[in-house]
């Protein structure tokens, strides 16, 4: 008798230690900035890269990031028509990290109550994976310049306030890359695109959130 209860205690020990051992997958999903434009070498200095790295063996990191990708649905190049988009279906994931805004501030994208739709359309369609994997939303990065009409202005008073309003309204996190990356203009040589010091710094902030789950 003794023998069988050290035996099913020893299936439980093992299956505790199988589960907490289950690897984590999370999509980060977004655009030029999360694919790792700007940096010398995407593969190894783009943000998911390194948030893989600095997470460690407990976490999986897919970067599911698209060049001028915008959340709006009629943007010139929505992530929604974009492969990276169903690789996150494909992927998954038990967590999502959502970081776009950038290219919805251009002036021929930007349009607020849009915004607004297109993005509780996008969490829930994540909604329906069967996972039901935890939705992070990330606030862009500030803009140091007008290129490709990305407008700093629309970022800080239009498209954050949005994200805020939508994360507070479906009781979601946020991760605040603004006040992160601000006062470092040194970080993005094109004023756009953070180099490899600022994607760095992008992904130390996103695992210290996630850290202190």
């Amino acid at each position: 008798m003794k023998k069988l209860s050290y035996i099913i205690a020893l299936v439980i020990s093992f299956i505790g230690f199988s589960c907490s051992n289950k690897t984590i997958k999370i999509a980060c999903l977004g655009d030029s900035i999360t694919e790792g434009s700007g940096v010398y070498w995407q593969s190894k200095h783009s943000y998911p890269v390194v948030l893989d790295s600095i997470l460690g063996k407990k976490y999986a990191v897919l970067n599911c990031g698209r060049s001028g990708a915008t959340l709006l649905k009629n943007g010139d190049r929505p992530i929604w028509i974009c492969n990276e988009f169903y690789n996150v279906f494909a992927y998954n994931p038990d967590i999502i990290l959502i970081k776009l805004g950038t290219n919805d501030s251009k002036t021929q994208n930007w349009n607020n109550q849009k915004f607004r739709e297109d993005y509780q359309s996008i969490i829930d369609t994540f909604g329906t994976i069967k996972k039901k994997p935890k939705i992070i939303i990330c606030l862009p990065v500030p803009a140091y310049n007008h290129s490709w009409t990305i407008n700093d202005s629309i970022i800080k008073t239009g498209v954050i306030p949005a994200l805020k309003d939508i994360a507070k309204q479906n009781n979601l996190e946020t991760i605040d890359l603004y006040t992160e990356l601000s006062n470092h203009k040194d970080y993005f040589p094109d004023g756009i695109h953070p180099n490899e010091t600022g994607a760095r710094l992008i992904a130390k902030t996103v695992a210290k959130s996630l850290q202190k789950k």
